[in-house]
């Protein structure tokens, strides 16, 4: 079922995609047929949730096209009428089997006791504000005696009030932030898509023990919020992306599906991991993710120093220049030097010597080859 909701809403949205404006076009026929369909097939929260169709067909509601925006509406809508349904008969509770009084106490009545006796007719009732300790009674007795004749019939009620635990009935319903934990991986019938899945699912699962082992403070702060999170959801919508973008991981996108699935799966890329788990790195987005955004915080910071490193070379990088002792600079005094010569004058004049000072970068020019004693 999960498949062919998959299937259809696909066929939909690339026939939807395909419609220009508010034409008759063959593509508006045919994306309205598939919305018919998904229409048809019965769904449940589960299937909604694991394939994300539902915030999927969003954009379909303010398509340009009238007739599809008005049957994706129509769509919209139903689904999420599916989600409450489900929801309310999860929380509902059974009023029928308990009546609450104004003061929080539980009524319950005994099976009535009938006799034979005289033929005398009384009715006796029992309340008391107050008993021998001063305190409110936990009980009403009525009696009630018939007589009819030789028969006699006595007819004894007897009310019982059970406090209940005010403490109890004041905490506040948990209810969680999001969709309920999956507790099984949530297959579609299909064997290569079900192992990416599987090993997705595995990846994630491992998150929290390696979030609690982190020698950094800053990601075990974060503890709660990734056992918060489900790795059998997480993993599914992240399978569905990839499919939804790149088709079968054979296909022709096959290089980056081993790229996402290697980084995901590494021993030591657990930031990466991480980062998807809880949302920092949203399915969608995987697809386009580039390989510095999916290295560790190690890594990035590595190939942060080897860039650094290769843009300092790049700038000291010019033509190789002699190294000589026979210059003394100016202004540090030290005899550290490079120099390369130059014909900037006529072919009989010498060569022009320029000097740079290894020490303090310090800059001369000299027109002809001087010892180092002239510049003392």
């Amino acid at each position: 079922m999960e498949r062919e909701l998959l299937e259809t809403f696909d066929a939909a949205k690339k026939a939807a995609d395909a419609t220009a404006g508010q034409g008759d076009s063959p593509e508006a026929g045919r994306c309205l047929d598939a919305l018919h369909r998904l229409r048809d097939i019965r769904v449940n929260t589960d299937i909604l949730v694991s394939t994300q169709v539902g915030k999927r067909l969003r954009p379909l509601t303010k398509h340009p096209h009238s007739g599809i925006q008005a049957v994706a509406s129509d769509l919209f809508g139903y689904w999420k009428k599916v989600v409450l349904e489900e929801t309310g008969k999860k929380n509902g509770s059974s009023e029928n089997e308990k009546s609450m009084d104004s003061s929080g106490k539980v009524e319950k009545v005994r099976p009535m006791k009938v006799e034979k006796n005289s033929a005398s007719a009384s009715m006796k009732v029992e309340k008391r504000d107050v008993d021998d300790r001063g305190q409110k009674p936990d009980n009403v007795k009525v009696e009630k005696t018939a007589s009819n004749g030789s028969r006699t019939q006595s007819v004894k009620v007897e009310r019982v009030s059970k406090e209940v635990n005010r403490t109890d009935a004041k905490k506040p319903a948990s209810v969680p932030n999001g969709p309920p934990k999956l507790t099984s991986l949530v297959k579609c019938n299909d064997p290569t898509r079900d192992k990416i899945r599987e090993l997705l699912a595995e990846a994630f699962a491992k998150v929290p023990r390696e979030t609690s082992n982190d020698d950094r403070d800053e990601v075990r702060n974060i503890l709660d919020e990734v056992d918060a999170c489900d790795p059998f959801r997480v993993a599914v919508t992240v399978e569905s992306a990839l499919f939804e973008r790149f088709g079968r991981s054979t296909g022709a996108h096959k290089a980056k599906y081993r790229s996402i699935m290697f980084n995901l799966r590494a021993e030591n890329n657990t930031d990466f991991r991480r980062r998807v788990l809880i949302g920092q790195v949203t399915p969608e987005r995987l697809p386009d993710i580039s390989p510095d955004e999916m290295a560790s915080d190690a890594r990035k910071q590595e190939n942060l120093q080897i860039k650094e490193k290769a843009l300092f070379d790049c700038e000291r990088g010019a033509a190789p220049k002699a190294t000589t002792d026979q210059f003394k600079c100016g202004r540090c005094g030290q005899r550290k030097t490079t120099y390369y010569q130059l014909q900037t004058r006529s072919a009989d004049e010498p060569m022009t010597t320029f000097v740079t000072c290894v020490n303090c970068n310090n800059h001369w020019s000299s027109a002809e080859w001087q010892p180092a004693k002239m510049f003392v």
